[in-house]
């Protein structure tokens, strides 16, 4: 067992599962002896967390182009890795956003956490995690308003199809370990991503307890093998992508730095109901529960990220997928 000489964290901190098993060490920690778990599966065994106050990302606006690569920090405390005393991971909650399309819609993202895995060491401020997500899309209420949205929702009422108008009905995107598609599961690890070099407004060494990275390539939509529905999803899918500099376009990568706080103990109601309350405050205003907001997308060299204004034939495609439902 170990103990933790750090000051300043909250008691109760035991440690030892990162030395449980040899091969959960660094350089190269695996981590397959270990059951991949929901998120929601084991909640009571939660004890303690740590927030990520600063997750940075990152991803090329024009995939294969590293000179496009965006960096987008999201809202505060938006993500959180939750563990138990010896520090087994338990639970990962990642993040949520809102992206407007200028004209047309505003579309919420989720990344929900389908498996997770891992450890954490607040004695040594280090973690190793594996999981797997999904990407979830659908339209934000405000967008309910908007002419074309609401038509197409009134066709895919009457005709007894799924509509994107919910988390429960979401676009969902696949993912995977980046350049591997047949596996879905990828690592959280220690440091900052080595694919490139963060800009100093993306990093917080001075203020954070520790950091952590991420990397995961982005694969197609799940269809639901009906033409018109998985035409539409896809559409509006090219839409959030125009909205967001190509975040979730099928083969990019998105990467994060996910800067952590100290360990905190945790509120196990708090923790339940933390997607479900971030998911209403995006929903209300793009928001966070506590008033903090995404910053937004720029490039290292700091000029903002401009998404297309000129939506004319993104329009046109819209009007024709819903004429096949008339």
């Amino acid at each position: 067992m170990t103990s933790n000489q750090n000051p300043g964290v909250p008691p109760g901190w035991v440690g030892g599962f990162s030395e449980s098993n040899p091969v959960f060490a660094y350089p190269e920690p695996n981590l397959t002896s270990l059951p991949m778990s929901d998120n929601m599966d084991n909640i009571p065994k939660i004890k303690r967390q740590q927030a990520v106050f600063w997750p940075e990302f990152s991803w090329e606006t024009i995939p294969g182009q590293t000179d496009s690569r965006c960096f987008q920090r999201f809202a505060h405390d938006i993500s959180s890795i939750g563990y138990d005393d010896t520090g087994r991971s338990w639970s990962i909650i990642c993040p949520q956003q809102g992206v407007c399309v200028p004209g047309i819609a505003c579309l919420n993202v989720e990344v929900t956490v389908t498996g997770q895995r891992g450890w954490v060491d607040e004695t040594n401020r280090t973690l190793a995690a594996d999981m797997k997500v999904v990407g979830k899309i659908w339209f934000s209420p405000s967008s309910h308003q908007n002419w074309l949205v609401r038509m197409a929702w009134d066709l895919f009422r009457k005709k007894s199809l799924p509509f994107p108008s919910d988390k429960a009905n979401a676009i969902q995107v696949t993912t995977h370990k980046v350049g591997n598609p047949e596996q879905p599961i990828f690592s959280l690890r220690d440091g900052q991503s080595k694919l490139f070099e963060a800009p100093n407004f993306a990093k917080h060494q001075d203020q954070a307890w520790t950091v952590g990275n991420l990397g995961v390539q982005i694969g197609p939509i799940q269809k639901i093998n009906h033409k018109t529905v998985d035409t539409f999803n896809q559409k509006v899918l090219d839409l959030f992508n125009i909205g967001s500099g190509n975040m979730l376009q099928d083969g990019n990568v998105l990467t994060w730095n996910v800067w952590f706080t100290a360990p905190e103990l945790v509120n196990t109601e708090d923790w339940r109901t933390h997607a479900e309350r971030w998911r209403k405050s995006i929903d209300a205003d793009h928001g966070s529960p506590d008033g903090s907001v995404s910053s937004p997308a720029r490039y290292a060299n700091r000029s903002l990220f401009k998404p297309k204004q000129d939506l004319a034939e993104e329009i046109e495609d819209f009007l024709k997928i819903i004429e096949e439902l008339l």
